[in-house]
Parts: C-alpha cells; structure tokens; sequence
C-alpha cells in the first residue's frame, strides 16, 4: 500500500481536484460500466488513487486552519465535503471494478441500453502522432468535429477540463465526449488505430428491456445528486440539499427494484453470473447519492461553509447552476435540439425540474415548458448566458 504522509497543501486547490475528480470518476465509471470499456474503468481507478493521495494532507491543513471554535464550526462542513468526495471517487471505482474484475453486465442488456447523444473516449498518444507539440487550441476538436476534451492524464498528474493552451504529448492518455463520428476520428488521428465496437443482438425480453431503464435511471440520479449537492452547499440553497435527498430515496428504491428484477430474469440471459454487475452497480450508485446526502445535509442542518468552498467551486472546470424558464423568453414549446442550449452556450442540461416531477437527462427531442427549472452545468460565460436566455 502506498504511504502518505503529509505534506503541506493549498486547501483550495485540493478542492477543486477532489470535486472535479469525483464528478469525473462518476461519469467515467458508467461509461466503463456500461458499455464494456476496460480502458476508461482504469482511469477511474487512477482516479479513486489520486483521490485517495489527497484526503489525508486535506485534513491535516483545514485542522492547522481552525484556531478558534468558530473557524472549526466552518471548517468541519469542509472536511464532510473532502470526505463525501473521497467517497463518491470510490463507489464510482466500485462501478469501474464491474469491468475490471471481469464481473460484467450482460450483453442483452447492453444491448437494450439506449443510444447516448454522446459517447466517451479513451485515447493513449501514440508516438508518431501528428498532433504532437500542438495545442487543443490549435486542434479544434470542439469546433471542428464536436469532441470535447474533459481530461488529458500524463502519468500520474491529471488535467481535467484541460484549457485550449494544453499541449498534446506522445503517452498522453486524452479523454473526451462527442458523437460516435467525432469521437472515432479523433482516436484515430491521436492513436493512428480505427476503433470499432460490436453492437449485441437487441433481445427480445421486457424484464431485459425493464433492467436497462433501471440502470439509466441509476447513473442519470447518481449524476444529478452529485451536481445538485455541490451546488446546495455552494449556494446555501435548502431547496436544492432536499432534492438531493429526494434523489437519494429514489435510489434506494431503485436498488430494491433491481434486486426483484435480477431474481427474475435470471433464466433469460446467456450469462446468469453476470446479473451480479447489476446488483453491484445498483449498490455503488446507492453509496453515490448517500455521499452526495453527506454534502447537502451541511446545507439541511443550518451549518457555515468556510468562504474556500465557494471560491474552490469557482475555480473549478465546470458550474452547475439553477434557473427558471420564464414565459417571456424564447425557451418555452422549443425543443432543446431546436434551441441548440449546448452548442450555442457550451453548457448541457443536466435534469428538468417541472412542477413534483424531474426529467433526467434530457435529450434534444426534449421540450421545454415555462417554469421549467433547468439544472445546467459548464462553464461560467455559457452559464450566464444560459440565465439570461431563461430570464428573457
């Protein structure tokens, strides 16, 4: 086991790692979960590593920091965040073990999963690239076929949501979203190998077709959950730290509908044994949304954030932010797609609050009403400009 001892450390940079790689460790599990990638199921165990490396050094500062009891009532709602976020990086290595451990998900039900606007990419530089020694910038891969490029890892150093000043070197490991078409040429320019993936036979069993709704539904409420509760503590927002805690009972159910589903379609794949990923991917998610209660509850019991949290979250690669579609805004009866949110204001949707109901990730045939309240994430000149859409 690796020792860590402690080393000073800027609290707020420790920060936005750990958030920034718990929300990326949660995104990057799924995909590997989900769709059979044993490469992005790695990162994320270098992921839950990283995490690991900076609790400690984490805790040993903010404990230096606190001086006197009210510096220590502010402080402590920061080590419950360092600690929830360790927690999250490590349920989402739960997830990535699926693959890793080779307990696997069946193909029926990946076949059923539905067709994601975006998939995920892993690439490793390979050493004649031609893109070597040139910025993202200077690459445009957003621009020029849609990918964007979340985190670029070169050895153990991480850098998520990298900016357009971020050189391109050979053994880089390059992680990015897009469409399938996109995605499959900018693996090829950066590994100089096609990548193909075989589609399974679509089965023709409901309690499959009912375990792939099931598996969604958890990935799209742990997500929500995590976002929501940093943005509950960075807001000081009640109402958001209780539909976290809405969401987290909504995975407790899901888990238990999971665990009926898996006795009952066990007759009904090729590979039973591997019904068990269901259930591992069920209790991971569970902890998920229990940590991100962990976070909001700061909000929920009345308790003071240190100021830090609140610039960490600004510096971090993405914001997440509420706001309420008014009538008079050009947003109502139009579809997202036909709106173009994403592409015009670089921020994606992440859930729809509509009266007592959410719509979880959205998709572009997804139409908007007045007072919808719509949860975005990215960055801070789209989120802007998202509100000021919104507002009219």
């Amino acid at each position: 086991m690796e020792e860590i001892a402690y080393r000073p450390q800027n609290v707020r940079e420790t920060l936005v790692e750990l958030k920034n790689a718990s929300e990326l460790a949660v995104d990057l599990g799924y995909a590997a979960a989900l769709y059979d990638y044993p490469g992005l199921a790695e990162e994320v165990l270098e992921l839950e590593s990283r995490a690991d490396s900076l609790q400690y050094p984490a805790k040993i500062a903010l404990m230096l920091a606190a001086k006197r009891s009210a510096d220590a009532e502010q402080l402590v709602g920061i080590v419950q965040i360092v600690e929830a976020a360790v927690g999250i990086t490590n349920a989402a290595a739960d997830i990535a073990a699926i693959v890793v451990n080779d307990i696997g998900v069946p193909e029926e039900v990946r076949a059923t999963l539905p067709d994601a606007d975006e998939v995920v990419m892993r690439a490793i530089v390979s050493d004649d690239c031609d893109a070597i020694g040139d910025t993202l910038g200077e690459l445009a891969f957003e621009s020029d076929v849609g990918v964007d490029v979340i985190a670029i890892r070169r050895g153990s150093e991480w850098n998520i949501a990298p900016g357009e000043e971020a050189v391109i070197n050979a053994g880089d490991i390059v992680i990015g979203s897009g469409s399938v078409a996109g995605v499959d040429t900018v693996h090829e320019l950066l590994t100089g190998e096609a990548e193909t993936a075989a589609t399974p036979p679509r089965p023709d069993v409901e309690a499959l077709e009912r375990a792939a709704e099931l598996v969604t539904d958890l990935k799209n409420i742990s997500e929500l959950a995590v976002g929501l509760s940093y943005a509950a503590v960075l807001f000081d927002d009640a109402k958001l730290a209780s539909e976290v805690r809405e969401l987290e009972i909504r995975s407790d159910a899901l888990k238990n509908d999971t665990e009926t589903l898996v006795i009952e379609a066990g007759d009904q794949v090729t590979e039973p044994a591997r019904l068990r990923g269901l259930l591992h991917l069920a209790t991971a998610s569970e902890a998920i949304c229990d940590a991100a209660v962990d976070i909001a509850e700061i909000v929920l019991r009345d308790g003071n954030v240190h100021p830090v949290f609140g610039q960490a979250v600004g510096e971090s690669d993405e914001l997440i932010t509420t706001t309420t579609v008014v009538p008079e805004s050009a947003l109502p009866e139009a579809t997202l797609a036909e709106l173009e949110l994403e592409e015009r204001t670089g921020t994606s949707i992440m859930a729809i609050h509509r009266n007592t109901d959410w719509i979880l990730a959205p998709t572009g045939e997804t139409r908007l009403h007045s007072d919808d309240i719509l949860i975005a994430r990215g960055p801070e000149d789209g989120t802007t400009l998202l509100q000021e859409w919104a507002s009219g």
